[in-house]
Protein backbone atom coordinates (compact mmCIF):
# COMPACT_ATOMS: atom_id res chain seq x y z
CA UNK A 1 0.00 0.00 0.00
CA UNK A 2 2.86 2.34 0.85
CA UNK A 3 4.55 1.65 -2.51
CA UNK A 4 1.31 2.42 -4.34
CA UNK A 5 0.94 5.73 -2.47
CA UNK A 6 4.48 6.76 -3.41
CA UNK A 7 3.94 5.82 -7.07
CA UNK A 8 0.66 7.73 -7.19
CA UNK A 9 2.40 10.78 -5.76
CA UNK A 10 5.09 10.57 -8.42
CA UNK A 11 2.57 10.24 -11.23
CA UNK A 12 0.34 13.07 -10.07
CA UNK A 13 1.65 16.60 -10.63
CA UNK A 14 -0.58 19.45 -9.50
CA UNK A 15 -1.06 22.47 -11.79
CA UNK A 16 0.86 24.63 -9.33
CA UNK A 17 3.79 22.22 -9.31
CA UNK A 18 3.73 22.00 -13.09
CA UNK A 19 4.32 25.75 -13.27
CA UNK A 20 7.61 25.22 -11.45
CA UNK A 21 8.89 22.67 -13.97
CA UNK A 22 11.07 23.33 -17.00
CA UNK A 23 9.13 22.49 -20.16
CA UNK A 24 9.61 23.12 -23.87
CA UNK A 25 5.85 23.50 -24.31
CA UNK A 26 5.39 26.90 -25.93
CA UNK A 27 9.11 27.59 -26.32
CA UNK A 28 10.36 29.53 -29.36
CA UNK A 29 13.87 29.35 -30.81
CA UNK A 30 14.54 32.44 -32.94
CA UNK A 31 18.02 31.35 -34.05
CA UNK A 32 18.37 27.94 -35.74
CA UNK A 33 20.66 26.89 -38.60
CA UNK A 34 19.62 24.11 -40.99
CA UNK A 35 20.10 22.47 -44.34
CA UNK A 36 19.85 23.17 -47.18
CA UNK A 37 22.68 25.65 -46.84
CA UNK A 38 26.03 26.43 -48.44
CA UNK A 39 27.73 25.93 -45.05
CA UNK A 40 27.86 22.55 -43.28
CA UNK A 41 24.73 21.90 -41.22
CA UNK A 42 23.78 18.97 -39.03
CA UNK A 43 20.02 18.81 -39.61
CA UNK A 44 17.47 19.49 -42.35
CA UNK A 45 14.91 22.25 -41.92
CA UNK A 46 11.94 19.87 -41.86
CA UNK A 47 13.58 17.76 -39.16
CA UNK A 48 14.19 20.88 -37.07
CA UNK A 49 10.44 21.50 -37.21
CA UNK A 50 9.53 17.87 -36.51
CA UNK A 51 11.72 17.67 -33.43
CA UNK A 52 10.48 21.01 -32.13
CA UNK A 53 6.84 20.06 -32.70
CA UNK A 54 7.29 16.67 -30.98
CA UNK A 55 8.68 18.45 -27.93
CA UNK A 56 5.74 20.85 -27.80
CA UNK A 57 7.60 23.94 -28.96
CA UNK A 58 5.58 26.76 -30.45
CA UNK A 59 7.89 28.12 -33.15
CA UNK A 60 11.34 28.22 -34.71
CA UNK A 61 13.09 30.78 -36.90
CA UNK A 62 15.27 29.38 -39.69
CA UNK A 63 18.45 31.33 -40.41
CA UNK A 64 20.79 31.38 -43.39
CA UNK A 65 23.65 33.88 -43.69
CA UNK A 66 23.44 34.09 -47.49
CA UNK A 67 19.82 33.90 -48.61
CA UNK A 68 16.39 34.58 -47.20
CA UNK A 69 14.44 31.75 -45.55
CA UNK A 70 10.85 32.99 -45.88
CA UNK A 71 10.13 30.56 -48.73
CA UNK A 72 11.79 27.71 -46.82
CA UNK A 73 9.55 28.48 -43.85
CA UNK A 74 6.51 28.28 -46.16
CA UNK A 75 7.49 24.83 -47.44
CA UNK A 76 8.40 23.46 -44.01
CA UNK A 77 5.01 24.52 -42.66
CA UNK A 78 3.38 22.44 -45.40
CA UNK A 79 5.58 19.44 -44.56
CA UNK A 80 5.23 19.77 -40.78
CA UNK A 81 1.88 21.35 -39.91
CA UNK A 82 1.18 22.24 -36.32
CA UNK A 83 4.20 24.40 -35.53
CA UNK A 84 4.95 27.98 -36.51
CA UNK A 85 8.03 28.26 -38.72
CA UNK A 86 9.45 31.65 -39.67
CA UNK A 87 12.31 32.96 -41.78
CA UNK A 88 14.27 36.10 -42.38
CA UNK A 89 17.09 37.69 -44.34
CA UNK A 90 20.57 38.94 -43.55
CA UNK A 91 22.21 41.93 -45.19
CA UNK A 92 25.36 40.09 -46.26
CA UNK A 93 27.16 40.29 -49.60
CA UNK A 94 25.22 37.41 -51.17
CA UNK A 95 22.04 39.52 -51.12
CA UNK A 96 23.86 42.73 -52.07
CA UNK A 97 24.72 44.01 -48.61
CA UNK A 98 22.31 46.66 -47.34
CA UNK A 99 19.53 45.95 -49.82
CA UNK A 100 15.99 47.23 -49.27
CA UNK A 101 14.72 45.49 -52.42
CA UNK A 102 15.81 42.10 -51.07
CA UNK A 103 14.05 42.85 -47.78
CA UNK A 104 10.89 43.91 -49.60
CA UNK A 105 10.70 40.64 -51.51
CA UNK A 106 11.38 38.63 -48.35
CA UNK A 107 8.60 40.47 -46.53
CA UNK A 108 6.22 39.92 -49.47
CA UNK A 109 6.98 36.21 -49.83
CA UNK A 110 3.82 34.09 -49.99
CA UNK A 111 2.66 33.08 -46.53
CA UNK A 112 4.01 36.14 -44.76
CA UNK A 113 6.46 34.07 -42.72
CA UNK A 114 9.49 36.31 -43.27
CA UNK A 115 9.80 38.18 -39.98
CA UNK A 116 13.46 38.92 -39.18
CA UNK A 117 15.94 41.27 -40.84
CA UNK A 118 19.48 40.75 -39.64
CA UNK A 119 22.08 43.40 -40.33
CA UNK A 120 25.27 41.90 -41.86
CA UNK A 121 26.59 38.85 -40.07
CA UNK A 122 29.58 36.99 -41.53
CA UNK A 123 30.25 39.90 -43.91
CA UNK A 124 29.93 42.66 -41.31
CA UNK A 125 32.96 44.93 -41.08
CA UNK A 126 33.18 44.05 -37.38
CA UNK A 127 33.36 40.34 -38.27
CA UNK A 128 35.65 40.59 -41.29
CA UNK A 129 37.98 43.07 -39.60
CA UNK A 130 39.32 44.50 -42.89
CA UNK A 131 40.52 41.07 -44.07
CA UNK A 132 38.33 40.90 -47.14
CA UNK A 133 35.09 42.14 -48.72
CA UNK A 134 32.78 43.52 -46.07
CA UNK A 135 29.48 45.29 -45.49
CA UNK A 136 29.70 48.53 -43.55
CA UNK A 137 26.87 49.92 -41.47
CA UNK A 138 28.68 52.99 -40.18
CA UNK A 139 31.48 55.39 -40.96
CA UNK A 140 33.12 58.02 -38.76
CA UNK A 141 30.78 57.15 -35.90
CA UNK A 142 27.57 57.57 -37.89
CA UNK A 143 25.23 55.06 -39.53
CA UNK A 144 25.35 55.10 -43.31
CA UNK A 145 22.43 56.66 -45.23
CA UNK A 146 21.63 53.24 -46.74
CA UNK A 147 21.22 51.79 -43.24
CA UNK A 148 18.97 54.65 -42.18
CA UNK A 149 16.82 54.10 -45.27
CA UNK A 150 16.61 50.40 -44.43
CA UNK A 151 15.49 51.23 -40.89
CA UNK A 152 12.76 53.48 -42.29
CA UNK A 153 11.53 50.66 -44.51
CA UNK A 154 11.49 48.12 -41.68
CA UNK A 155 9.54 50.60 -39.55
CA UNK A 156 6.90 50.72 -42.30
CA UNK A 157 6.38 46.94 -42.15
CA UNK A 158 5.15 46.30 -38.63
CA UNK A 159 5.48 42.50 -38.89
CA UNK A 160 9.25 42.82 -39.28
CA UNK A 161 11.76 42.72 -36.43
CA UNK A 162 15.30 44.04 -36.71
CA UNK A 163 18.34 42.17 -35.43
CA UNK A 164 21.77 43.77 -35.21
CA UNK A 165 23.67 40.86 -36.78
CA UNK A 166 27.42 40.80 -36.16
CA UNK A 167 28.06 44.53 -35.92
CA UNK A 168 30.17 46.01 -33.12
CA UNK A 169 28.76 46.92 -29.72
CA UNK A 170 29.05 50.63 -30.51
CA UNK A 171 27.28 50.16 -33.84
CA UNK A 172 24.56 48.08 -32.19
CA UNK A 173 23.78 50.92 -29.79
CA UNK A 174 23.63 53.41 -32.68
CA UNK A 175 21.31 51.07 -34.58
CA UNK A 176 19.00 50.62 -31.59
CA UNK A 177 18.75 54.37 -30.99
CA UNK A 178 17.90 55.13 -34.62
CA UNK A 179 15.62 52.13 -35.04
CA UNK A 180 13.52 53.04 -32.03
CA UNK A 181 13.41 56.73 -33.03
CA UNK A 182 12.17 55.71 -36.49
CA UNK A 183 9.40 53.52 -35.11
CA UNK A 184 10.78 49.98 -35.23
CA UNK A 185 9.00 48.18 -32.41
CA UNK A 186 11.19 45.11 -32.01
CA UNK A 187 14.99 45.25 -32.03
CA UNK A 188 17.14 42.30 -30.94
CA UNK A 189 20.88 42.44 -30.29
CA UNK A 190 22.09 39.28 -32.02
CA UNK A 191 24.46 37.23 -29.83
CA UNK A 192 24.23 40.07 -27.32
CA UNK A 193 27.05 39.85 -24.83
CA UNK A 194 29.12 37.25 -26.67
CA UNK A 195 31.20 37.51 -29.85
CA UNK A 196 31.35 39.12 -32.24
CA UNK A 197 29.28 42.00 -30.80
CA UNK A 198 30.41 41.56 -27.17
CA UNK A 199 28.22 44.06 -25.39
CA UNK A 200 29.48 44.94 -21.93
CA UNK A 201 27.02 44.79 -19.04
CA UNK A 202 26.57 48.59 -19.03
CA UNK A 203 26.06 48.56 -22.81
CA UNK A 204 23.48 45.78 -22.55
CA UNK A 205 21.68 47.73 -19.85
CA UNK A 206 21.71 50.81 -22.08
CA UNK A 207 20.34 48.77 -24.98
CA UNK A 208 17.56 47.49 -22.74
CA UNK A 209 16.69 51.02 -21.60
CA UNK A 210 16.31 52.01 -25.25
CA UNK A 211 13.83 49.17 -25.76
CA UNK A 212 16.00 46.45 -27.30
CA UNK A 213 16.07 42.79 -26.35
CA UNK A 214 19.38 41.02 -25.71
CA UNK A 215 19.77 37.59 -27.33
CA UNK A 216 21.74 34.99 -25.36
CA UNK A 217 22.66 31.99 -27.52
CA UNK A 218 23.34 28.58 -25.98
CA UNK A 219 25.72 27.64 -28.80
CA UNK A 220 28.29 30.15 -27.59
CA UNK A 221 28.83 28.07 -24.45
CA UNK A 222 29.40 24.89 -26.50
CA UNK A 223 32.06 26.06 -28.94
CA UNK A 224 35.43 24.39 -28.54
CA UNK A 225 37.66 26.60 -26.42
CA UNK A 226 34.85 28.99 -25.49
CA UNK A 227 35.25 30.73 -22.15
CA UNK A 228 31.56 31.69 -22.00
CA UNK A 229 29.62 29.66 -19.45
CA UNK A 230 26.01 29.28 -18.38
CA UNK A 231 27.01 30.98 -15.13
CA UNK A 232 28.02 34.03 -17.17
CA UNK A 233 24.58 33.98 -18.75
CA UNK A 234 22.86 33.66 -15.39
CA UNK A 235 24.84 36.65 -14.09
CA UNK A 236 24.05 38.70 -17.22
CA UNK A 237 20.35 37.86 -17.01
CA UNK A 238 20.27 39.13 -13.45
CA UNK A 239 22.16 42.28 -14.43
CA UNK A 240 20.07 43.13 -17.50
CA UNK A 241 16.76 41.66 -16.36
CA UNK A 242 14.86 38.73 -17.91
CA UNK A 243 12.27 41.13 -19.33
CA UNK A 244 14.99 42.32 -21.73
CA UNK A 245 16.51 38.95 -22.71
CA UNK A 246 15.76 36.16 -25.19
CA UNK A 247 17.09 32.62 -25.01
CA UNK A 248 17.93 30.97 -28.33
CA UNK A 249 20.25 28.16 -29.37
CA UNK A 250 22.18 29.15 -32.53
CA UNK A 251 22.47 25.38 -33.05
CA UNK A 252 22.18 23.26 -36.18
CA UNK A 253 25.63 24.00 -37.54
CA UNK A 254 27.89 20.99 -38.11
CA UNK A 255 30.94 20.68 -35.88
CA UNK A 256 33.70 18.03 -35.63
CA UNK A 257 32.67 17.52 -32.00
CA UNK A 258 29.30 16.58 -30.49
CA UNK A 259 26.63 19.21 -29.97
CA UNK A 260 22.91 18.72 -29.40
CA UNK A 261 20.31 19.37 -32.04
CA UNK A 262 18.42 22.65 -31.54
CA UNK A 263 15.41 21.25 -29.68
CA UNK A 264 17.49 19.20 -27.25
CA UNK A 265 19.84 22.14 -26.86
CA UNK A 266 17.00 24.44 -25.88
CA UNK A 267 15.89 22.03 -23.16
CA UNK A 268 19.46 21.69 -21.86
CA UNK A 269 19.81 25.47 -21.88
CA UNK A 270 16.63 26.14 -19.94
CA UNK A 271 17.38 23.37 -17.45
CA UNK A 272 20.95 24.53 -16.93
CA UNK A 273 19.91 28.12 -16.18
CA UNK A 274 17.29 26.88 -13.75
CA UNK A 275 19.92 24.87 -11.88
CA UNK A 276 21.92 28.09 -11.57
CA UNK A 277 19.01 29.75 -9.81
CA UNK A 278 17.11 31.44 -12.64
CA UNK A 279 13.42 30.91 -11.79
CA UNK A 280 11.19 28.95 -14.15
CA UNK A 281 8.96 32.00 -14.61
CA UNK A 282 11.92 34.06 -15.82
CA UNK A 283 13.10 31.26 -18.12
CA UNK A 284 9.61 31.02 -19.63
CA UNK A 285 9.59 34.79 -20.12
CA UNK A 286 12.88 34.64 -22.06
CA UNK A 287 12.21 31.43 -24.01
CA UNK A 288 8.49 31.79 -24.68
CA UNK A 289 6.96 35.22 -24.09
CA UNK A 290 9.70 37.58 -25.28
CA UNK A 291 10.39 35.79 -28.60
CA UNK A 292 6.63 35.56 -29.23
CA UNK A 293 6.37 39.33 -28.91
CA UNK A 294 9.30 39.83 -31.32
CA UNK A 295 7.61 37.59 -33.90
CA UNK A 296 4.26 39.33 -33.54
CA UNK A 297 2.57 36.35 -31.88
CA UNK A 298 0.19 36.46 -28.95
CA UNK A 299 2.16 36.32 -25.71
CA UNK A 300 0.66 33.26 -24.07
Amino acid sequence: MKKFTILAALLFVSPAAAQDMISLKGAIDIHVHQDPDSAPRAIDADDVARQAKAAGMRAVVLKNHWEDTASLAYMVRKMVPGIDVFGGITQDLAVGGINIEAVKHMADMKGGYGRIVWLPTFDAQNQVADKGPEVKVSENGKLLPSVLALLDYIASRKQLALETGHVSAQEALMVIKEARARGIEHVVVTHGMTGPTNLSVPQAQEAARMGATIELVYGATLEKGSKVTLKDYADWIRAVGPAHCILSTDLGGARPYPRPMPTQGMLEYMTGLNKLGIPVADINLMAKTNPAIVLGLDAK
